[in-house]
C-alpha cells in the first residue's frame, strides 16, 4: 500500500477510513442505545465507492487504458461492485444485521486489496481483446456473487442459531427472514458458478491466443484453485437438486468457498508465486513471455 503514489495513497487511505467507519457503525447499530448509527453505513459505503471510482479514473488517465492491469485494480472493481450491490439491496432490506455483515465483508475486501496494492502498470495489447475483457469482468462479478452468497450464509447461520435458542428478539426486525436468506445464499452460488464458468472458458481462449503451454496454465496455483472452487460449486448445486442438502450445510460450504476464493485472488499472489495476474499489465506480459 505504501508503494502507491501520494495522491492514490491519500484517496485509498480515505477509502479504508470510510469502510472502517461503516463497519464500526454497523456494530454500534446492533446495540439498542446506538440505533442512530443505522443512518451511517449507507453514506459511508457510498463515499468509499465514490473514492474508489475516482482512484480508478486517475489510473485510467495515467495509463490511457481501462484500469484493470493488476490484482489491486481488480479487487477495487470487485469492491465497487459489491458496494453498489449493498447500496441497492439496502433500499429493500432494512435490517441491522444485514447491513452490519455486508459492510464488514466489504472492509475485509478493502484490507486485502491493501495487501496487493501496487502502482499502475501500463496495459498490454492483450488487455483490449474481447477474451481478456470477458475474463476480467466475469471473474470480478463472480467474486461479487460469492460475497453476496457469503453474507446470506452468515446471516442464515446467525438467524438459525437465535431461533434455536428461542431468542426471537435477536432476530425480529434485525435479520431478513430465513427463507429470504436461503434464497440469497443459493442465488449468489448460482450466479458465482455461471460467472466462473464464463471466466474459465474465456481464460482458456485467452491462453490459447497467448500460446501458453498447457503445463504453464494447468499447474498455476491460482488457476488450479479456481478450478477446484468451480467444481465444488457445481457439486453443491447438483446435490441441492438431487440430494436436498440441508441449508446449514450449504451455508457452511458457501463460507469455505468464499475463503478459498479470497485465497485464490490474494493468497496465491502473496504466498504461492502465481504467474497468473488478475490484470493485464506490462509486468504480466513479461511473465507470460517467460512461461512460453
Amino acid at each position: 500500500m505504501l508503494k502507491l503514489p501520494p495522491s492514490e495513497l491519500i484517496i485509498f487511505t480515505c477509502v479504508i477510513a470510510a469502510s472502517f467507519g461503516a463497519a464500526v457503525a454497523g456494530v454500534l447499530q446492533l446495540l439498542a442505545r446506538f440505533e442512530r448509527c443505522k443512518r451511517f453505513p449507507v453514506p459511508l459505503v457510498a463515499l468509499a465507492v465514490t473514492l474508489e471510482a475516482v482512484m480508478l479514473i486517475f489510473r485510467a488517465v495515467e495509463i490511457k487504458a481501462v484500469p484493470l492491469t493488476g490484482s489491486f485494480e481488480s479487487m477495487i472493481v470487485l469492491s465497487i461492485v459489491f458496494g453498489l450491490t449493498f447500496l441497492f439491496l439496502s433500499i429493500a432490506i432494512h435490517k441491522v444485521w444485514f447491513s452490519s455483515v455486508m459492510v464488514w465483508v466489504m472492509l475485509v475486501l478493502i484490507l486485502l486489496a491493501a495487501v496487493v496494492a501496487r502502482p499502475a502498470s501500463q496495459a498490454s495489447e492483450m488487455a483490449s481483446t474481447p477474451w481478456a475483457i470477458a475474463h476480467a469482468i466475469s471473474m470480478i462479478l463472480a467474486g461479487a456473487a460469492a460475497m453476496l452468497a457469503t453474507a446470506g450464509a452468515v446471516l442464515y447461520l446467525y438467524a438459525r442459531r437465535k431461533l434455536k435458542q428461542k431468542d426471537l428478539l435477536g432476530v425480529l426486525g434485525r435479520v431478513p427472514n430465513v427463507e429470504k436468506l436461503e434464497h440469497m445464499n443459493l442465488l449468489g452460488l448460482r450466479l458465482c458458478f455461471i460467472l466462473l464458468t464464463f471466466g474459465l472458458v474465456s481464460g482458456i481462449e485467452l491462453s490459447i491466443s497467448l500460446k501458453l503451454t498447457s503445463r504453464a496454465w494447468l499447474t498455476d496455483p491460482k488457476i488450479v484453485l479456481i478450478e477446484i472452487i468451480w467444481l465444488l460449486l457445481g457439486i453443491i448445486l447438483v446435490l441441492c437438486k438431487t440430494a436436498k442438502l440441508k441449508e446449514r450445510t450449504i451455508a457452511h460450504v458457501t463460507i469455505v468457498t468464499f475463503a478459498l476464493l479470497l485465497f485464490a485472488v490474494v493468497g496465491t499472489s502473496v504466498f504461492c508465486g502465481t504467474r497468473h495476474d488478475s490484470g493485464f499489465g506490462a509486468n504480466n506480459t513479461e511473465t507470460v513471455e517467460r512461461t512460453k
